[in-house]
């Protein structure tokens, strides 16, 4: 069996994040904060909080900002000097040492969810990954997550978390999605929170000349097939879709109480 820590991450970051528009009308909102951080940063924080280092970055809207921020990162988190009469930069303190591996892979800027994710299967090593949406913050386990892809012998597995909010509605019997309906009203408590795994071939009938939702034209006929598992998560998940989402997640962070948060790093202050 693959160590899940071997793996990478695919993560959904080309959206136009339209019921944000306050701060996605500048910035991708992968790249809107929390605590002075992009709720980017927090979800890849998560993730190598279990060993994963590998990351797909599905860009798309405003994607230069996404670029600027992972290539000048050693600039955004260091203290340094610049010396004009040489030219000569020294890095006086740094605050993070990431080990990442960060693909940017551009995948457009209209493209849908779906053909985001089957145009970045070429940067995938293995035949299963991980995936999540570029907005969500959890304290799921990774580790378990991947113990229950690989005892259900599916090609997928979604995780089942129980907000107060509107999405994809998972229709679940032993363990297994009987039905994936995209965000009608919610009628079993139990919704598409996101933080996938997947078996490559879960996309093979995705076409390269496909524009898709991964939602409708991967997860419906998965769950129709009998090949979507699900994981339920009875811990911690909020997305942030809106303003007062956002607000809400910053009160958290600046509180001291943020459950996703699990990883040990010291914070950014103020």
């Amino acid at each position: 069996m693959i160590n899940p820590s071997e793996l990478s991450t695919v993560i959904l970051c080309g959206g136009l994040g339209t019921r944000l528009r306050e701060e996605t009308e500048f910035k991708p909102k992968p790249m809107v904060e929390i605590g002075g951080r992009p709720i980017l940063w927090h979800i890849m924080k998560h993730y190598r909080h279990y060993l994963i280092r590998n990351f797909v970055l599905c860009i798309g809207y405003k994607g230069d900002a996404i670029r600027d921020y992972f290539l000048n990162y050693p600039i955004y988190n260091s203290d340094f000097a610049i010396d004009f009469a040489s030219g000569d930069v020294e890095t006086l303190a740094s605050s993070c040492e990431e080990d990442w591996r960060v693909v940017l892979a551009d995948t457009g800027r209209e493209t849908l969810t779906g053909s985001r994710i089957k145009q970045t299967l070429r940067y995938i090593d293995h035949d299963v990954f991980f995936a999540t949406y570029g907005d969500g913050v959890a304290d799921i386990d990774i580790d378990r997550l991947y113990a229950h892809h690989r005892a259900s012998g599916r090609l997928a597995t979604v995780t089942a978390v129980r907000p107060s909010s509107r999405f994809g509605e998972l229709s679940i019997d032993n363990n297994l999605v009987t039905q994936f309906r995209e965000k009608p009203q919610v009628a079993e408590g139990w919704i598409n929170g996101g933080f996938f795994v997947f078996d490559r071939r879960a996309f093979d009938l995705v076409r390269p000349s496909d524009d898709v939702t991964l939602e409708e034209a991967v997860l419906e006929r998965l769950a129709a097939e009998g090949q979507l598992s699900v994981y339920k998560h009875h811990g911690f998940w909020q997305s942030m879709d809106t303003f007062r989402e956002m607000t809400l997640l910053n009160d958290m962070w600046d509180s001291g109480k943020a459950p996703w948060s699990i990883w040990q790093e010291c914070r950014l202050t103020a």
